[in-house]
């Protein structure tokens, strides 16, 4: 009998993903469908034992990205939609923003701009939820920082390099925390990358300054990659040199950085992958176009131009529009500083089709990105109104039972003293009775105004219920906190109330309890005990004939000069 095979784990699962996103990474169409085709039977058994949405959002993933390494827009069109189809049933995780991420890759790779715009926006507040901190444990965390290196490609492509250096950014810092170096590496590498080209799109805006900043901070972290314990991927090393070299080159350091990127680009030209030649060609063409211009009649621009031809045919081999679309320009401009016009309209007319498709329809999906923010803003608004009422009295703006509870609850009787006040309205139902509710919600308004602001500083008001409040008064001894409740009775009768037409003035009864800091050894009073002590003091001021104020050892009579 043949033995049937092997279960798969979700840990075979999860070491193929990383080695089929490291293939997508460097391009190597080769070990990307060898690894697909060892982990395609296995993931399509697990998902009919399982049923992972997670997992079937990337096997439709996975199958969208060799449907286009085949050339086969029709599979890379349903694997895209399926996967977006999964997506809506995974929970927000850092996995879910990975997937998300990879996809609008994908899309950005084959050519729709749009669903790309659409799935990176989507992949960014995912990670923006989920970013600081990163996850405590080791894989979430590493799918965190793919996520971010997936949405910093696909917001390159999307001529979108100031988000793509911030998102480069992040995952280098999500990297820094892994426990293996690799990753970070990966990270250091794309922030050299990241903030090279971003320096030489600045160069060419005229932002000189701000150019050699990024240039700075490339090699910077170039240096730290290398300082790593970590042997990479030759191809990676390569795009390392590449680009340690080009971001030397927007340094101004024209003449060290000429040697070290033709010993890279030879090398690359003869063991590299065919868009690594493609890049090394195009970062070699623009230093030696820079030299030419600082050094007239140095010979260097027929050799740029070379090398630009030769980076255009490997970027449209290896379907990376963007850059295919910068050396077209660059080819114009080239040939246009060389004297021969008739080509250099050849490459500007080639630029402005290929730029016009891609473009179509960039007002269009800047203006849904934005709606899509604003909705998303909206969403955010309404759940800080909802926390606030939540713990809010509307009425007098003061923190409602819930967030006293919540406070109180935080607060660590013992360690020093802590007094609570608890205060009534007297007669208030009679306000009601006499005059309407919304002079009886006047006079809580104004109640509360007062208390707050004749409370001492640091302490807190809040609306209990009703009309009875509670004052917290942090640190205050018997002493302290029997003089702040009598200063605050004595405000409430004091105040005028005469606009209000009520038959007596507005007076307020307090009762007042205190834990005393204790010994460590010893068990601190609990603040509902502690709120009980006083409620039984404010009964007694109440029935001692109001508008006063009770703590333990006060059984004065009514408030001199006040009637009972």
């Amino acid at each position: 009998m043949t033995p049937g095979p092997s279960p798969v784990t979700d840990g075979d699962l999860d070491a193929a993903l990383w080695r089929l996103l490291a293939a997508s990474g460097r391009d190597d169409a080769a070990a990307f469908r060898a690894g697909l085709d060892e982990v395609e039977a296995g993931l399509d058994a697990r998902l009919d034992t399982a049923g992972d949405p997670c997992w079937a959002a990337w096997r439709h993933a996975l199958a969208a990205r060799r449907g286009l390494l085949d050339g086969d827009r029709d599979a890379t069109a349903a694997g895209v939609a399926a996967a977006r189809e999964t997506l809506g049933d995974c929970p927000p995780s850092a996995s879910t923003a990975l997937v998300l991420a990879y996809l609008a890759h994908v899309e950005a790779t084959a050519d729709h701009p749009d669903s790309a715009m659409l799935l990176a926006v989507d992949a960014s507040l995912l990670t923006e939820q989920l970013d600081p901190p990163a996850p405590a444990t080791g894989e979430p965390s590493r799918a965190l920082a793919q996520a971010h290196l997936w949405l910093s490609l696909t917001l390159t492509a999307l001529d979108l390099e100031e988000l793509a250096v911030a998102s480069a950014d992040r995952g280098h810092r999500v990297a820094a925390g892994l426990p293996d170096p690799a990753d970070h590496w990966l990270m250091l590498r794309l922030c050299a990358q990241q903030n090279t080209e971003l320096a030489q799109t600045l160069r060419r805006r005229g932002q000189a300054g701000r150019a050699r900043e990024l240039a700075g901070t490339a090699l910077a972290c170039a240096t730290d990659a290398r300082a790593l314990d970590v042997e990479p991927d030759p191809d990676d090393l390569d795009l390392l040199d590449v680009v340690q070299a080009w971001a030397l080159a927007c340094h101004d350091d024209l003449d060290d950085a000429l040697g070290p990127l033709r010993s890279v680009q030879r090398r690359v030209h003869r063991s590299g992958s065919t868009w690594l030649r493609g890049y090394a060609d195009l970062a070699l063409s623009r230093l030696l176009t820079r030299l030419s211009q600082v050094h007239a009649g140095g010979g260097h621009g027929e050799e740029a131009a070379d090398l630009l031809v030769d980076a255009a045919g490997a970027f449209a081999a290896t379907a990376d529009r963007r850059r295919y679309r910068q050396c077209l320009l660059e080819l114009g401009q080239a040939t246009a500083a060389m004297g021969r016009p008739a080509e250099a309209l050849h490459w500007l007319d080639a630029y402005r089709a290929e730029t016009g498709r891609a473009h179509a329809r960039s007002r269009e999906l800047w203006a849904e990105m934005f709606v899509r923010r604003s909705r998303l803003r909206e969403v955010e608004r309404q759940a800080a109104v909802l926390r606030r009422h939540a713990l809010e009295d509307p009425l007098t703006g003061l923190g409602n039972r819930r967030s006293a509870e919540r406070r109180l609850a935080g607060l660590r009787p013992g360690a020093e003293p802590l007094s609570l006040a608890v205060v009534d309205v007297d007669r208030f139902k009679e306000v009601n009775d006499d005059t309407s509710h919304s002079h009886g919600d006047e006079v809580l308004r104004r109640v509360a105004t007062l208390l707050r602001e004749h409370s001492r500083v640091g302490d807190e008001v809040y609306r209990w219920a009703g009309d009875e409040f509670l004052v917290v008064l942090p640190t205050a001894t018997p002493a302290q906190a029997l003089a702040a409740a009598e200063r605050l009775r004595a405000a409430v009768a004091d105040a005028d109330w005469g606009d209000l037409s009520l038959s007596e003035p507005i007076t307020v009864s307090i009762g007042v309890a205190t834990a005393p800091a204790t010994d460590d050894d010893a068990a601190p009073v609990g603040w509902r005990s502690l709120f009980d002590t006083a409620d039984l003091h404010l009964f007694s001021a109440k029935r001692g004939g109001r508008n006063r104020v009770r703590a333990p050892g006060v059984v004065d009579g009514p408030a001199e000069g006040t009637p009972s």
